[in-house]
Parts: C-alpha cells; structure tokens; sequence
C-alpha cells in the first residue's frame, strides 16, 4: 500500500510539475512576442510529455529499462485503447485534418520500426534491444517530423481544427506574464525531478511487492496515470462536440513518446525488450492499424461501436497480459 500511494504521489507531482513547466515556459516565450502557434507546438507540445520524458530518464539512470519500456508502450496502448475508446463512447470522432490523415500512418510507420528494432533474438540471434545507435535514429526522425509538421501547421488554412487547437490552448496563449514565470519553470524542473525518482522507486517497491515485473507496472500503472492528462483533455474536448481534436492529442502524444521519449532513455542505456515486450509492441501497432478501415470508408469517423470495440480490446489485452505474467510467475 505505502508502495502504491508513493507511486501515485509521484505520478501527480510529474503532472503538477509538467504542468508548471509549461505555465511559466509558454508566459516566457509569450513576453518574447512568441506567437501562440508556435508556443502551441513548441513549448506546450514538448512540455505535456514532460513527465513520460522524465519517468524514463530516471529508469534509464537508474537501470529500471523494463518500466521505461512500459511507461512509453502502455502509454501508447492506453492512448488508442482506452483514452480514445471512452472519447467515442461520449461523441463519435471524426477526421477533418489533413495534417491528422497523415500522422496516422505515420504512427503506423514508427510503431512499425521499434517493433523491427525489437526483433534482434529473432533477425540477428542476439538478446532484444534498443540500442544507443537505434536510439539516435529514432530521435533523427524525430526531428525530421517535427520540422515538417510545424511546416504544415504554419501553411493550413486558418480553419483547419488542429491549427485552432493549438493557437487557442490556453497555454499557448497565457494571461498577461506573472512575474513568477521563471520561479515555475524552476519548481516545474525541481518537481519532474521529484516525481521522476518517487515514480522509479515506488515502481520497482510495487512490482517486488505484487511479483509482478517492472515492465507490467510501467504498462498499466505507471502508462495510464501518465496518460491522465490526454484523457482529461480529450474527454473534454468530446464534452464540447470537438472529439476530432481528441485524435490529434493522442496521435501527437504517441509519436513523441516513441521518437523522443523512449529514444532518451536508449541513448542513456541500452533498453532491453522485456519478456512479452514484441507482442505489446505489436498490439500498439495493432490498434493504430484498426483505425484505418474506419476513417478510410463510410463516414471517416469513429462511432461508438468502434469506441466500444477499442475500449474492449484494450481491457482485453490487459487482463490476458497480468494472467500471463501472474501465471508465469
């Protein structure tokens, strides 16, 4: 118990802390005659997975990799699975923007390369890994789809709903600066710090206390709590009959936690791919594939069977993964 409310405490100081992080940031750049757009897709963007970036810093320092591992993949399953299930249950999603059609398969593409990066038992013999080389390249492409993206967003049409998005966060367009601005980017730096070594620890406490691996807690403790903040956002945006925004929101989230995220602890240590690693890889991939029937016939939405069907696999998979991992152990 002590183990699990260490844990939670940690996963709400990374959030707070993000949060901070973004505030006094976005005030900073908006006092530098920053535009809101590029606030948006700059600072906010970054900051929102500041604390996925510093649970696996800190597993990378620490040598936790499994939870690391978990953090980014439960992440990213949690995200298609039961952030955008529940948003289609409340109102169905459907695709406006061109810059979403196009990050969808891009998605698809990454997910498609860790899982080949994965694959070193199987392809080369040797033990599972993302290494420090792979790690690079991940990031490389990183770069290149952040260059291209913010491109993009700067041509749309003023009308399209992710360029809307991203100009009216309140975040991207903060009040009139505070002049503590620089005191929350340190408390938001200070804070991640805190919630990044409360989360490792407590991880790892909670994992040996259940018998449960590392991996299983970044993928269904850990992953969801940090995934709060996107199903905050997105059930809000649902709630406003803006769902659409909602898929932008994940599909953002899951790229930069698979090009930026995980890469950061790679180029740190090497993470091993832990037992039962592939298949979760391939059931985010799985997920991500789901998608395209929907938005590629009939109404190019997501309705509330397909919620219902996304909702239902992902506890699904959650289920047969912790029987697995219970009978194994």
């Amino acid at each position: 118990m002590l183990a699990f409310l260490g844990l939670v405490t940690g996963i709400v100081v990374l959030v707070f802390g993000g949060a901070l992080l973004v505030r006094g940031a976005s005030e900073i750049a908006a006092k530098l005659g920053v535009s809101p757009l590029v606030v948006g897709l700059t600072v906010v963007g970054f900051g929102t997975s500041s604390p996925e970036l510093a649970i696996n810093v800190f597993g990378a320092i620490k040598g936790e990799t499994d939870i690391a591992f978990g953090n980014v993949v439960g992440s990213n399953i949690s995200n298609f699975g039961l952030v955008l299930g529940i948003t289609a249950l409340i109102a169905p999603i459907a695709i406006q923007s061109q810059l979403v059609r196009r990050e969808i398969p891009l998605l698809i593409l990454v997910t498609s390369i860790m899982t080949v990066m994965a694959l070193d038992g199987l392809l080369e013999g040797s033990p599972p890994m993302i290494g420090r080389s792979e790690g690079i390249v991940l990031m490389l492409l990183f770069c290149i789809f952040f260059y291209i993206n913010a491109m993009d967003v700067f041509r749309m049409p003023s009308g399209d709903p992710i360029a809307a998005e991203i100009e009216e966060n309140p975040l991207a367009r903060p009040p009139a600066a505070s002049p503590l601005r620089w005191l929350f980017v340190l408390a938001g730096f200070g804070l991640l710090f805190l919630g990044g070594e409360l989360t490792i620890r407590n991880s790892v406490s909670l994992a040996n206390a259940l018998g449960l691996s590392a991996t299983v807690v970044g993928l269904f403790v850990v992953a969801i709590g940090t995934s709060m903040p996107e199903l905050v956002t997105s059930v809000v945006a649902a709630l406003r009959k803006e769902p659409d925004l909602a898929l932008g929101n994940v599909v953002g989230s899951n790229i930069f936690n698979s090009l930026l995220v995980l890469p950061s602890s790679a180029v740190i240590t090497e993470v091993r791919i832990p037992a039962g690693g592939v298949t979760d890889l391939l059931v985010s991939w799985g997920l991500v594939v789901l998608l395209i029937p929907f938005f590629a016939f009939g109404k190019a939405q997501l309705g509330r069977a397909a919620g219902a069907l996304l909702l239902t696999i992902y506890l699904g998979y959650a289920i047969s993964r912790l029987l697995a991992e219970t009978a194994a152990g």
